[in-house]
């Protein structure tokens, strides 16, 4: 993150499946909306209210944009990590145009209210050796079986 940008960290539901495009180069981009719902607690009436729902419009880009399309769909509760970025445009009447998005730097399925099952498949160029995700990277078999993890 750059000096100057605003975090944000949003839990709430998709509300629709995120929608996989690709750029013209071949990066993968994601876009979905979190809808965020604040609840508090009514100690008159003694129940939970909830507040105005906010719709945050997101994009994610590449490899987390395909992970989030192949993980996520509609009513999915998430926990997702990013930056608020303003777009600016002009529209075919001429007109200036504004919007808030949210770029998501990671994000994850929330267990607050249900189960979820981690298929934990590492990809990129810093995989270790086979499926392991411990695996140091020695497959010469110097180490004793039961020898200590290197950490």
């Amino acid at each position: 993150m750059s000096f100057g940008e605003t975090p944000i960290t949003l839990v709430g539901n998709l509300t629709d499946d995120p929608e996989l495009k690709f750029t013209e180069g071949g990066a993968a981009l994601a876009k979905f909306t979190v809808a965020v719902t604040p609840r508090t607690f009514d100690r008159t009436s003694n129940a939970w209210k909830d507040g105005t729902t906010a719709f945050y419009r997101c994009a994610a880009w590449r490899t987390l944009a395909e992970h989030i399309a192949d993980s996520l769909k509609k009513g999915s509760r998430v926990v997702a990590n990013g930056r608020m970025r303003q777009h600016d445009w002009t529209n075919e009447q001429g007109e200036k145009r504004s919007m808030l998005a949210v770029e998501i730097d990671d994000i994850g399925a929330s267990v607050r209210f249900t189960t979820v099952t981690i298929n934990a498949k590492r990809t990129g160029q810093n995989t270790p050796a086979g499926d392991d995700p411990w695996a140091t990277g020695n497959s010469s078999g110097g180490a004793a079986a039961d020898a200590e993890p290197p950490f």
